[in-house]
C-alpha cells in the first residue's frame, strides 16, 4: 500500500496564512501527474511552524481532497511523546491510511527510550505507524536492532530512512524482515536505496517534479534500474540544488517557478539567496520542466 512516490508535500501560504485552495489543487495535481501517495505535515511541510490547529486543518484538507483515491501518511511526530499520541489519534479520527513518526528530536532519548515512545504511539492509535529516522535532524539515531524490535508490532511497518547510508536497508532487511516496508527519505540516493531493497521514496523534490520521479520508482519497481537511471540523471542537478539551503525553501521556489505555489516560508525559515536561486532554476531545465 505504501510505495512508489509519495510526495513530502509542501504547506502553502499565503500572507502569513494557510493557503487551503492552493493546498487542494496541489492534492489534484499530484494525483494526475502520478504521486503514489501524500505526506502531509512533514518537516517539508513546515510542521515546526505550524500551530497544532493548523497542522489537524492541513491533515484534514489533505484526507479529504484525496478522497480515497491515494494513500495519505500523516505526519505525528514530536519530541512529546504525548503530543504525538494526540496527533496520530486525530489523524485516525479523520482518516488519514498512516502516520509518519520522527525519532524524538533534541532530547535525545536512548534506544530504549526510542521503543517506549513509539510502543506508547502504537498502542494509542489504530493506524500503520512508519518510524522516520534522520539523525542530521533528530540528533539520535534509530539503530537496524532496535528498528527490529519495533517491527515486532502489528503497526509498525516500515521506515522512512534519511540517513544517505544505502547498507541501512540491507541491515534492516535481516533485522525486520524482508516485508518490512522501507522507503527513503533522501532524493539523491533514492535510485540505490530502491536497488538495495527499498520500495519507494518519501519525496521533497516529487513537488515540483512528480510525475519523474513516480516513473522512476515505478521503472525501479520493475527491475528497470536503467530506466530509473537515465530519470535520476536528469533530476540529480534540481535534487542537490533544492538541498542547497533547506529544502523546503529549496522545493517551494522551484514550484513558485512553475505557479504551483507561492515561496512563502515561515519563520525562522526565508527566502533563498540569488545563486541559489539560479542553481534550482538550473536543475529544472535540465530535468526538462522549465524552458
Amino acid at each position: 500500500m505504501f510505495n512508489g512516490s509519495l510526495p513530502a508535500l509542501v504547506t502553502p501560504f499565503r500572507n502569513g496564512e494557510l493557503d487551503l485552495e492552493t493546498l487542494k489543487n496541489l492534492v489534484e495535481w499530484h494525483i494526475g501527474e502520478g504521486s503514489n501517495g501524500l505526506v502531509p505535515v512533514g518537516t517539508t511541510g513546515e510542521s515546526p511552524t505550524l500551530t497544532h490547529r493548523e497542522h489537524e486543518i492541513v491533515v484534514e484538507e489533505v484526507v479529504k481532497a484525496a478522497a480515497g483515491r491515494v494513500p495519505v501518511i500523516a505526519g505525528a511526530g514530536s519530541n512529546n511523546t504525548i503530543e504525538s499520541i494526540r496527533l496520530a489519534q486525530h489523524a485516525e479520527k479523520v482518516g488519514a491510511d498512516a502516520v509518519l513518526v520522527v525519532t524524538p528530536y533534541y532530547n535525545k532519548p536512548t534506544q530504549r527510550g526510542m521503543i517506549a515512545h513509539f510502543t506508547a504511539v502504537h498502542d494509542a492509535c489504530n493506524l500503520p505507524i512508519i518510524i522516520y529516522n534522520i539523525p542530521p535532524r533528530s540528533v539520535v539515531d534509530m539503530t537496524p536492532e532496535t528498528m527490529g524490535d519495533l517491527s515486532k508490532l502489528p503497526r509498525i511497518v516500515g521506515v522512512k530512512d534519511a540517513t544517505a547510508d544505502l547498507s541501512r536497508v540491507s541491515a534492516q532487511r535481516i533485522t525486520c524482515g524482508k516485508d518490512f516496508i522501507q522507503l527513503s527519505g533522501e532524493d539523491p540516493t533514492a535510485h540505490g536505496f530502491n536497488a538495495q531493497g527499498g520500495v519507494g521514496c518519501i519525496s521533497v523534490t516529487a513537488n515540483a517534479a512528480p510525475r519523474l520521479l513516480s516513473q522512476m520508482q515505478a521503472a525501479c519497481a520493475s527491475g528497470d534500474y536503467a530506466a530509473a537511471l537515465e530519470i535520476q540523471d536528469r533530476l540529480m542537478p534540481l535534487h542537490r540544488a533544492i538541498f542547497t539551503e533547506p529544502g523546503l525553501v529549496g522545493v517551494k521556489y522551484a514550484m513558485s517557478r512553475l505557479d504551483l505555489c507561492s515561496d512563502e516560508v515561515r519563520l525562522p525559515l526565508s527566502g533563498l539567496l540569488d545563486e541559489t536561486k539560479a542553481q534550482i532554476d538550473a536543475g529544472l531545465r535540465h530535468a526538462g520542466l522549465l524552458n
